[in-house]
C-alpha cells in the first residue's frame, strides 16, 4: 500500500473513532440532561421549551436586553440549551483573562468544527502539524509584511477609485452595503491573491464575488447541524467556490501576498497539488479576510453619514495630516500615508472602534475537553466535558457603568485630550479588556491589522475625494441573524450618493 492510501486509511480510522466518541459523549449529555440531573456546583441552567433550539430564537431577538434580564436573575454565570448545544456564558469581564488561560478549554476543538462544516476543510480534524503550520503563517499580516500589503491595497483601491475620480462632479447614487461589499471584496482579493491572468479578469472577479455573497449567506446555517444537502444550494456555491481556488486555477492568478505564498507551499506539502481540499483552505482564508470587514464598514461609513459633525472631524484630521507631510487634500491618489501615520489619526480609530462597539456581537467560543471547575466572585462553577464555554463581550460594550448612553454613537468615545482613550472602569476597576469584537487569547482574529487599516485607507480616499451624503432618513437596525458570529450586518441597505470634491485644493 502506497504512504498516500496509508495515511487516507489512519485518518478514515481517526476520523471514525473521532465522531464515535463525539456521538457517545453527545448522547450522554442529553440523557443526563434530559433527566434532568444537574451536578452539584453547575450552574443555573435554562433550556427553555423548544426542543434542539432552547433559548436561540428569544436571544437572537434582542440579545442585550435577553441577556441582562437573564444576569438580573442567575448572576454573570449560566448555561444555556442554544441549538442543540449547552453553552455557558460567562459575562463578568473580570473573569475572562483566568477562563481563557484554562488549559481545559480548547478553541482549537471548537475552530475545527468549524472548518469541517463551513468550508469542507478534513484534515485539520486529525492533523495538528498542518494546523500549527498554517498557523505560522499569520506572521505575514504584521511587521513589514503587513507595510507592504497596505502598498498593495493603496494601489489596488486606486484603480477600485480611479474611474470614479475622474467623472464629472455630478452626484453618482448607490446602496452603501452594496457598495461596501464591492470595493471590500475587490480590494481584498486584489491584495492577498493578486489578478487573474486567464480570460476576463472583471468577469472572474464579478462571478467570484456574486458566489461568494451566495455562500456568505448561508454561512450561518452551514455552522448548524442541519446537514449540508438540507440547505438549498449551499453545497453547489461551496463547491463551485473551492473550485475557483484549487491549485490549478489559483496558478492564473499573478501576486500572490507573502502569507498566500507560504500558505499553497504548506498545503502542497500535506496534499497532492491537484487535491480539491487546497481550494476549501483558500476560501476559509478568503472568507475570513473579507466577511467581518464589509459589515465594520458599512456601520462606519453609516454613522458618520448620520453624523456630519464627526465626518468634518475627520476630515480636519486628514487634512493637518496631509499638510503636515506636504501632500495636498484632494490631490487624489499621489497622497500616500505610511502605517504609523495611519494610526496618528486617533479620531478615525475612534470613529471605527465605536461602530465596532456598537455593532459585534461575537462570542469568543471554547470547547471543554476535561470537566472543569471555574472561579467566580459568587462561588465556583463545575462546567461538564463536551459543552461549550462562552465570553459574551457586546453585554460590556452596552454597559452604561463602563460607556456612558451606550446606545449612542460618540465618533470621539476613544479619544481623550487628542490621543488615544485607554481607561474604561467598571466597578471602581480598571478594565484590561473593554472592547473585544476581534475576540482575545489564541482566538484573537490574526488578520485585524489588515481589517482595520484597510478600513482607515478606505475612509481616507473617500473623505479626501469625495462629497458624501445619505438619502435615506430610515433608522436601520442590526440584523441578529449572525448572533455569536462577528459582526452584524444592517437589516436593510441605505441609499446614499457621492461625488467627486468640486473645491480641489
Amino acid at each position: 500500500m502506497g504512504k498516500e492510501a496509508k495515511d487516507h486509511v489512519t485518518l478514515g480510522k481517526e476520523s471514525f473513532h473521532y465522531e464515535r466518541e463525539k456521538n457517545h459523549n453527545k448522547e450522554t449529555r442529553m440523557n443526563r440532561r434530559l433527566g434532568g440531573n444537574r451536578r452539584p456546583g453547575e450552574p443555573p441552567l435554562l433550556k427553555g421549551w423548544l426542543p434542539y433550539f432552547g433559548l436561540a430564537l428569544k436571544l437572537q431577538k434582542d440579545p442585550i436586553g435577553f441577556m441582562r434580564t437573564l444576569q438580573n436573575q442567575h448572576g454573570d454565570t449560566f448555561t444555556l440549551l442554544l441549538g442543540g448545544k449547552y453553552i455557558t456564558f460567562i459575562l463578568d469581564p473580570y473573569q475572562y483573562q483566568s477562563v481563557m488561560k484554562n488549559q481545559k478549554l480548547s478553541f482549537r476543538m471548537f475552530s475545527k468544527n468549524i472548518l469541517k462544516k463551513a468550508f469542507a476543510i478534513q484534515r485539520l480534524m486529525t492533523d495538528d502539524e498542518l494546523n500549527n503550520e498554517l498557523h505560522d503563517c499569520y506572521k505575514h499580516l504584521q511587521g513589514k509584511s503587513l507595510d507592504l500589503l497596505m502598498e498593495n491595497m493603496t494601489q489596488n483601491l486606486q484603480q477600485v477609485f480611479e474611474p470614479k475620480l475622474f467623472k464629472t462632479t455630478n452626484w453618482d447614487m448607490a446602496y452603501l452595503l452594496t457598495f461596501c461589499s464591492s470595493v471590500i471584496f475587490e480590494t481584498t482579493f486584489a491584495t492577498i491573491y493578486g489578478k487573474s491572468v486567464a480570460g476576463d479578469r472583471k468577469e472572474f472577479i464579478t462571478e467570484l464575488k456574486d458566489d461568494f455573497f451566495k455562500f456568505d449567506a448561508k454561512f450561518i446555517y452551514l455552522l448548524s447541524d442541519i446537514p449540508i444537502e438540507l440547505l438549498g444550494n449551499a453545497k453547489s456555491i461551496q463547491k463551485k467556490l473551492i473550485k475557483h481556488l484549487t491549485s490549478e486555477n489559483l496558478a492564473n492568478i499573478q501576486g500572490w501576498s507573502e502569507v498566500v505564498q507560504m500558505r499553497q507551499d504548506i498545503l502542497e506539502k500535506y496534499y497532492t497539488f491537484k487535491d480539491f481540499e487546497i481550494g476549501a483552505h483558500h476560501l476559509g482564508f478568503l472568507w475570513a479576510s473579507v466577511a467581518n470587514t464589509i459589515p465594520t464598514m458599512f456601520w462606519t461609513i453609516y454613522y458618520l453619514l448620520r453624523h456630519p459633525e464627526a465626518m468634518a472631524v475627520l476630515r480636519d484630521e486628514i487634512d493637518h495630516l496631509l499638510q503636515s507631510t506636504g501632500q495636498k487634500q484632494g490631490s487624489g491618489f499621489s497622497i500616500y500615508i505610511t502605517r504609523e501615520q495611519l494610526d496618528s489619526l486617533v479620531y478615525l480609530e475612534s470613529a471605527i472602534l465605536e461602530a465596532l462597539r456598537l455593532c459585534s456581537f461575537s462570542s469568543i467560543i471554547r470547547f471543554v475537553q476535561e470537566d472543569l471547575t471555574l472561579p467566580s466572585e459568587t462561588g465556583d462553577y463545575l462546567i461538564r466535558k463536551g459543552d461549550l464555554v462562552a465570553i459574551f463581550p457586546p453585554l460590556m460594550h452596552h454597559d452604561p457603568e463602563i460607556f456612558e448612553d451606550p446606545e449612542e454613537y460618540r465618533f470621539d468615545r476613544f479619544v481623550e485630550n487628542g490621543k488615544k482613550k485607554t481607561s474604561f472602569f467598571k466597578g471602581g476597576k480598571r478594565l484590561k479588556h473593554y472592547i473585544l469584537p476581534f475576540g482575545m487569547g489564541a482566538s484573537k482574529c490574526p488578520g485585524r491589522f489588515l481589517a482595520i487599516n484597510e478600513i482607515k485607507q478606505l475612509l481616507v480616499v473617500l473623505l479626501t475625494n469625495f462629497d458624501l451624503e445619505i438619502m435615506d432618513d430610515k433608522p436601520v437596525q442590526l440584523d441578529y441573524g449572525r448572533f455569536l458570529i462577528g459582526i452584524q450586518y444592517p437589516d436593510s441597505d441605505v441609499l446614499f450618493r457621492y461625488k467627486v470634491k468640486s473645491q480641489r485644493s
